[in-house]
């Protein structure tokens, strides 16, 4: 069976060596099981008031969206998971052969309103807040481990 791929928006660049490390690894690992399309989009202009800034990205984010994508938004005030329920949640969203999953992250200040609104879903990483580097590696963790529970591959214990 051909799974559909995976689709990630997330707004800046990986700046740091080592978060460009350690996304680019579990990017591979993932990319062995499912294609993953990642749409990089510019930060807000760092001169703008922090609601500016957000309602800029926010628009870029829902320009890049697709009417194809089911929008799962990453914010820390979203549902939680434990990894195997992560795993079948994305085996769910999976199952619809009309969409595609598409994971949005936000930049340093986080999402606007307007992106939020838009999700189909809203999950967390953790109630705690991660700089947007790490939440971005963090994900791509999450999804090859959520493949790997999917396949019975030991590397989820």
């Amino acid at each position: 069976m051909s799974l559909k791929p995976l689709r990630i928006i997330a707004v800046g660049k990986l700046k740091t060596p080592y978060w460009q490390e350690a996304a680019a690894h579990y990017l591979a690992r993932l990319k062995h099981w499912r294609a993953v399309e990642i749409s990089l989009l510019k930060d807000g202009d760092a001169a703008l008031p922090i609601a500016e800034r957000n309602e800029l990205e926010g628009r870029r984010i829902l320009a890049a969206c697709t009417p194809q994508d089911t929008l799962i938004v990453m914010d820390e005030r979203g549902r939680s998971f434990t990894s195997p329920q992560f795993s079948a949640f994305v085996s769910h969203v999976s199952e619809n052969a009309a969409s595609t999953p598409c994971f949005v992250l936000g930049g340093a200040f986080g999402l606007s309103p307007a992106v939020r609104q838009a999700a189909r879903h809203v999950i967390s990483l953790g109630s705690m807040t991660f700089p947007h580097e790490l939440a971005r590696v963090l994900l791509l963790e999450q999804l090859y481990r959520a493949e790997a529970i999917c396949r019975n591959v030991p590397y989820h214990h």
